[in-house]
């Protein structure tokens, strides 16, 4: 298989950016670093330096190998260089699974030697903590390559590499001797190298999992190059602080995980130069980010404060770092610091499989709307996984699914002390119309829905509305479901249900689904006190004395076929149901039987989704 140089170069690169991310031990500089060391013959150019010293003589074979002798021998100005002793070389080749020189691309030997190369002469009394630029790049951007010396404790280079004797004079810089290669830099090394970022570098860790591994991502070159907003320690301290926790361990992982990639940008090489006043930019979580240089240099999140960039700048071979003194925050974290109904359900485990669902139907983001009130009544991830049946939630179709979760939502907010045994609506509606679902809340015993779904911890108040969690998802109600589900209706459903009517099957016609014949239906429902007023007038005991012909008869005279016939949609006249004419009052409210018996609507559109239910207070029969 061919392979071009550029292949091999980014493996290679990719495996250099690994041995400089785990090559982090700190060595001192030797007690003889505070004095200039005299150079072994007069007026000695660096080139000269490192063809005399045959601790350099591998360094020498790669200057000579990359045409880089040259500029060490004077003509170019000072340099500083940092100079890879024989060891030195002997391990970077042995870590990179090289045998000689000769193996490491041209290309990549070039860079990684210009990268321990700084313009001017900085002696080791100037060097002071903080960055400063190689003549090496990246592929990232045509932009110099950022080092990070540190001080504390010697002189340590981009935390791999130490200067073992410093000072070692030319006559076009100085040469300080170091004990490793310096490779070239990723996002993740400068983020160990500088203690300023261990709070990110901690966090890094905590977030990452099996499949996403956020100290590799960053580490290497896919979606690279990299812009990555670091917020130092005091920053991570403050974000702490304000979460009222102690520490990272006490923040979800998965919430640590969308926080930090809200502060990358994938893709792009964005310098400080680059950035203007109301510039965004979508970061790797999903969010913009936006720019203000009226005040400074600044980045925007979801929050009211901004964050102050501090260091700009710090070029890496795979992106761009910028410190920031504030950790970012998207809004879908606001919500979980102040959490809007999609952030209580994002942040609670028993919820996940209803998260899920949210984002699937986009409903998420209705949810977390501030500007509205919502009740939402909220089944765990038990409830879910016995409505699935073992089927995945993406199998579902999404307009089904959409339904059934804005049948657990009211609009406004209900704490469990509003609610009431009542009908509401719920923000389901009726096949392609706008008529919202009804709702039956129970407080007989607790708090039932429906009459399928139990409130098992109520009350949880988010920053728009309330969520009760509950054990079993609510289904799209039938007509069946709210006979079935209002005591007022027992004696209705016992007619139903009655063993003369088994040939009726009354319960499956009903639960019929809406769009298939002969659904949807308009029913009119007797309540209880209508079937009592009937047994008494015929002077029988129950259901079970009335003649199931008769029974059957009058059963149909309540069901109107193939109709959903809403309050609105009632005019005085005639309405025709599967037993008899009836004879509608509209004004009044009235249904008149062929009997002249009349009965009065008591409660109007108790609206399934296969039909609507008006209960009335009177038993209407056929002609007689």
């Amino acid at each position: 298989m061919h392979v071009t140089i550029k292949q091999k170069t980014m493996k290679l690169l990719s495996k250099f950016l690994l041995v400089a991310f785990f090559a982090t031990v700190f060595v001192s500089c030797s007690d003889d670093d505070d004095a200039p060391v005299i150079p072994p013959s007069g007026d000695p150019t660096i080139a000269d330096l490192v063809t005399e010293n045959e601790q350099f003589s591998s360094l020498l074979a790669a200057l000579v190998r990359t045409d880089l002798v040259a500029p060490f021998a004077g003509g170019s100005g000072d340099l500083t260089v940092f100079a890879p002793t024989n060891d030195a070389f002997s391990t970077f080749l042995q870590d990179n699974g090289f045998s000689s020189l000769e193996e490491v691309p041209e290309s990549l030997s070039r860079e990684v030697l210009l990268n321990h190369v700084v313009n001017g002469r900085v002696l080791a009394a100037d060097l002071t903590t903080g960055y400063v630029n190689s003549l090496g790049t990246g592929s990232a951007s045509e932009s110099t390559l950022s080092l990070f010396i540190n001080t504390d404790g010697g002189v340590a280079i981009n935390g791999v590499s130490n200067v073992t004797t410093a000072d070692i004079l030319a006559t076009n810089g100085v040469v300080h001797e170091v004990n490793a290669v310096i490779g070239l830099p990723s996002v993740t090394t400068q983020a160990i190298a500088n203690p300023q970022f261990s709070s990110l570098v901690s966090a890094l860790i905590a977030a990452s999992t099996d499949q996403t591994n956020y100290v590799d991502i960053l580490s290497g070159s896919e979606n690279s190059p990299f812009t990555v907003f670091a917020p130092t320690n005091a920053a991570f301290d403050d974000l702490l602080s304000g979460l009222g926790v102690s520490g990272l361990g006490d923040v979800a992982p998965a919430t640590l995980a969308i926080i930090l990639e809200y502060h990358v940008i994938a893709g792009s090489n964005v310098r400080s130069s680059d950035l203007t006043t109301g510039l965004t930019a979508v970061t790797l979580q999903g969010e913009e980010l936006e720019f203000d240089l009226s005040n400074g240099a600044q980045v925007m999140d979801a929050t009211e404060a901004n964050a102050n960039i501090a260091i700009v700048d710090v070029q890496t071979s795979n992106g761009v770092v910028h410190a920031i003194d504030k950790v970012l925050l998207p809004q879908v974290i606001v919500d979980v610091i102040d959490p809007t109904i999609t952030g209580l359900a994002m942040m609670n485990d028993d919820l996940s499989s209803l998260f899920a669902a949210l984002q699937l139907t986009g409903l998420d983001e209705v949810l977390n709307d501030r500007a509205s009130q919502y009740t939402v009544f909220a089944p765990t991830n038990a409830a879910f996984d016995i409505f699935l049946n073992g089927s995945a939630l993406g199998d579902l179709p999404v307009e089904v699914v959409t339904q059934v979760l804005l049948n657990h939502v009211l609009a406004g907010t209900a704490l469990s002390t509003d609610l009431e045994t009542s009908y509401t609506n719920s923000l389901a509606t009726f096949g392609d119309t706008e008529n919202n679902l009804s709702f039956y809340i129970n407080l007989d015993n607790g708090v039932r829905l429906n009459g399928v779904s139990a409130v098992t911890a109520p009350d949880n108040e988010a920053a728009n509305g309330v969520v009760h969690i509950v054990d079993a998802v609510i289904g799209l109600p039938t007509v069946v479901t709210f006979a079935t589900a209002d005591p007022n209706f027992s004696s209705l459903v016992a007619a139903l249900t009655d063993d003369g009517q088994e040939a009726q099957n009354y319960v499956e016609t009903l639960s019929t689904p809406n769009g298939t014949a002969p659904a949807p239906f308009t029913v009119f429902a007797p309540i209880n006190s209508a079937f009592d007023n009937l047994f008494a007038e015929l002077g029988v005991e129950g259901i079970e004395d009335i003649d199931p012909a008769t029974l059957t008869a009058a059963l149909n005279t309540h069901v109107v076929a193939q109709a959903n016939v809403r309050s609105t949609d009632l005019m005085d006249g005639t309405v025709t149901t599967l037993g008899a004419d009836l004879t509608v009052d509209a004004s009044a409210g009235t249904l008149t039987d062929p009997n002249d018996r009349v009965s009065t609507i008591a409660v109007f559109d108790v609206q399934a989704s296969n039909g609507v239910v008006h209960a009335i207070d009177t038993v209407l029969l056929p002609q007689l």
